[in-house]
């Protein structure tokens, strides 16, 4: 029999010919190399969080630093604050990492949502071919028509010894699929790829490329290059925020740097420098 969604029509991993499966084999083959970052990489049809499930595993299991796990479709995708991340089944790139900094201080780990970003950034610009920034600490923008919009998000938690940190980028989806007016995705912004699979395996070699060199670097951002690099993709700087703090306070001021412990500083009216370390931050305009 042929199974069916809710609304009758065939459903199974080909029903969006627009949007294929990934190919577990052929990823692992591509990624997984001796002396490499990636130890093993597992997709996933279906789950509720590639950034749990990772967690749990890295609790329960010996896992080495360099698992992957890619899931086609999340159920229950979290973003900062436990916000509701959801997209169509295979419409993007979900997936999570389990790293084990251990040469580096953890006080510079911190600077891991950073590097991913530029990694990801990096490696979507390479092979989708289409211009990305970030928005401090951990959001993808796009550029659709003239408006800047959130095209994918990455999620940092600690795992024992190690840190998971996971990434979600809408890909392929339709303007009618949008969760918020706000959303973006690489289709919708032009770009000339919207294939997964060199999609995803761009962003994890830029990813293996950017972690050893911080961790070469003993995690200093500035000898690593990741500060300099971070800063010149950054849409947040040069901006008036308002930064929505912890314990339901906000500060607004012009976004001026990021600094050696990857806080946003902002110069406030009151002529006073303060490093932002956590919060959400609303862009305004341009200083």
């Amino acid at each position: 029999m042929t199974p069916r969604d809710a609304s009758g029509s065939p459903s199974n991993r080909w029903s969006d010919l627009d949007r294929p499966p990934l190919n577990g084999t052929a990823l692992r083959r591509a990624l997984v190399r001796q002396g490499g970052l990636w130890r093993q990489v597992d997709v996933v049809q279906r789950t509720g969080s590639t950034n749990s499930d990772l967690v749990a595993r890295a609790a329960d299991e010996e896992l080495e630093e360099g698992a992957v796990l890619v899931a086609e479709e999340q159920t229950a995708a979290r973003g900062r604050l436990d916000r509701q991340w959801t997209a169509p089944p295979r419409s993007g790139l979900f997936f999570s990492v389990l790293l084990r900094p251990t040469e580096v201080p953890v006080a510079r780990w911190g600077w891991l949502p950073l590097l991913t970003g530029v990694a990801v950034a990096t490696g979507l610009s390479r092979v989708a071919g289409v211009d990305t920034a970030l928005k401090w600490p951990n959001d993808l923008l796009v550029t659709v028509g003239d408006e800047e919009r959130k095209a994918g998000g990455i999620l940092a938690e600690r795992a024992g010894d190690g840190v998971v940190i996971g990434v979600g980028v809408n890909v392929s989806l339709r303007a009618d699929e949008l969760p918020v007016p706000q959303a973006g995705s690489l289709a919708l912004a032009g770009a000339a790829n919207t294939d997964r699979d060199p999609l995803l395996r761009g962003v994890l070699r830029s990813l293996e490329d950017w972690y050893g060199r911080w961790r070469s670097a003993e995690g200093d951002p500035v000898a690593a290059g990741l500060q300099e690099t971070y800063a010149a993709g950054c849409a947040t700087l040069g901006r008036v925020v308002r930064a929505e703090l912890p314990g339901d306070r906000s500060l607004v001021g012009e976004a001026v740097a990021v600094d050696g412990d990857g806080r946003l500083v902002l110069a406030t009216g009151a002529g006073v420098q303060e490093p932002v370390g956590a919060g959400d931050i609303v862009h305004l305009r341009l200083a």
